[in-house]
């Protein structure tokens, strides 16, 4: 959500804002609704003041004895006046909300110029990619091969992009996610949430969802939508609040099933289980100081790193372009992790600024120390990471050639010590 004030003051730099998202100029449509409004509800004060002053003639009138008609019905005349005023500004102020909520963040100064993820610029990498002495295959491969995934099972109880895993699979998987948890939570400072995973749809619009995203989520019949990240409810902690500002930064994180229906993504990643309609993830959230947002960002981003450092999976970070920023961001950090099946590169984890975007949304707020009045906080949010797409890195990093898997010395204190999956 933007500040209308900032729109009056600025219009062209929200103009030149919206350009570099590929977006037509908006602030002269805007502004004049907002107009409307503004007149619209000036002379609603006009004719309230107006009522007021006549109503108290009318008394003093009746008190002397005199004639109050003409009074009367003048008075009737602004009612009636009022009722419409009202109701006009009501719709002005609801299509005015509309709309606003419909741009995206206004992008930081240094996220690149560009079109799409081709602009996409890389800061740094880490680690050695793995040299085989044989042609890597894809994840899916090797867990087909040993009898552990099964999409044909997945694909007649739930249809395309479902996964069935078993056995050392499966606990690889639970074992990725535990590990990710305790490790935000007892070396980087996070306090572990369990969220719900069904949230009504403000909740969406807060995090910026809704109104525009839509068709990416799944909604019941009753009105629920399941989450898409958790994200949604860790960052709708703060909707509503006032916080003390010795209680910032409040960080948090929570692994969790996510749920997406990938409506934009028709025949892109349709083997394995690299795009799912359900998927786990951990989630960190931070809510922090607006001084403290450009530095949060930097150590959330460390955060998710320290994860792939530590499962030996090599990596690189690149801040998305302006065409690549998604629509909540002011910059995005993207961590892409090297699939040796692939031979490519593959994004796991996102690490965004927002700004107070969506604190304006939820009305989240805190007090300054010395300050009478409050401020919108700003939130920050990140992959810490996906644990679908960590185990398809792990696997596809960690074959050997008879298509077993080493599992990382990171995980085998959650395996019994376990070292290799299958053979």
């Amino acid at each position: 959500m933007h500040d209308l004030k900032w729109i009056r003051e600025q219009p062209e730099a929200f103009d030149r804002a919206l350009a570099r998202r590929g977006l037509a100029g908006a602030s002269s449509a805007l502004l004049a609704l907002d107009r409307q409004n503004r007149q619209a509800q000036t002379e609603l004060q006009e004719l309230q003041a107006r009522r007021n002053e006549a109503s108290r003639e009318i008394g003093q009138l009746k008190k002397d004895g005199g004639d109050a008609e003409s009074l009367m019905a003048e008075v009737q005349a602004i009612k009636e006046r009022m009722a419409a005023l009202e109701t006009e500004t009501g719709r002005l102020d609801e299509t005015l909300k509309q709309q606003l909520a419909g741009f995206p963040n206004i992008l930081a100064d240094d996220v690149p110029d560009g079109p799409d993820e081709t602009a996409n610029v890389e800061l740094r990498a880490w680690g050695e990619k793995p040299a085989f002495g044989f042609q890597p295959k894809e994840h899916w491969e090797l867990g087909e091969a040993l009898g552990l995934f099964d999409f044909e099972a997945a694909a007649r109880l739930s249809g395309s992009r479902f996964v069935v895993m078993k056995g050392g699979i499966a606990r690889l998987h639970r074992a990725l996610g535990q590990f990710m948890i305790d490790l935000h939570t007892r070396e980087n400072g996070y306090l572990e949430v369990a969220p719900p995973l069904l949230v009504r749809d403000h909740v969406l619009f807060g995090t910026g969802q809704l109104p525009k995203f839509a068709e990416d989520q799944f909604r019941t019949t009753d009105d629920f939508w399941l989450i898409p990240t958790a994200e949604v409810p860790l960052t709708n902690l703060a909707a509503g609040q006032i916080f003390k500002a010795e209680e910032l930064p409040l960080r948090v994180t929570a692994l969790t099933p996510c749920f997406r229906s990938e409506a934009g993504s028709a025949g892109r990643d349709t083997r394995g289980m690299l795009r799912q309609h359900q998927f786990e993830k951990v989630e960190l959230v931070s809510i922090v100081h607006p001084d403290e947002s450009e530095a949060e960002q930097q150590r959330m981003t460390g955060c998710a790193e320290a994860v792939l450092q530590k499962l030996g999976l090599p990596y690189r970070v690149m801040v998305l372009s302006s065409g690549d920023t998604g629509f909540g961001a002011r910059r995005t950090f993207d961590i892409e992790v090297w699939l040796p099946g692939q031979g490519a590169y593959r994004e796991i984890s996102s690490c965004s600024t927002c700004g107070d975007f969506q604190a304006r949304r939820m009305g989240g707020r805190f007090r300054p120390e010395g300050e009478k009045g409050t401020r919108f906080l700003h939130t920050l949010n990140g992959s810490g990471v996906a644990v679908g797409r960590a185990l398809i890195a792990v696997m596809e990093n960690y074959q050997q050639a008879d298509g077993t898997i080493v599992v990382p010395e990171a995980l085998r204190p959650y395996l019994a010590g376990q070292e290799i999956i299958g053979g």
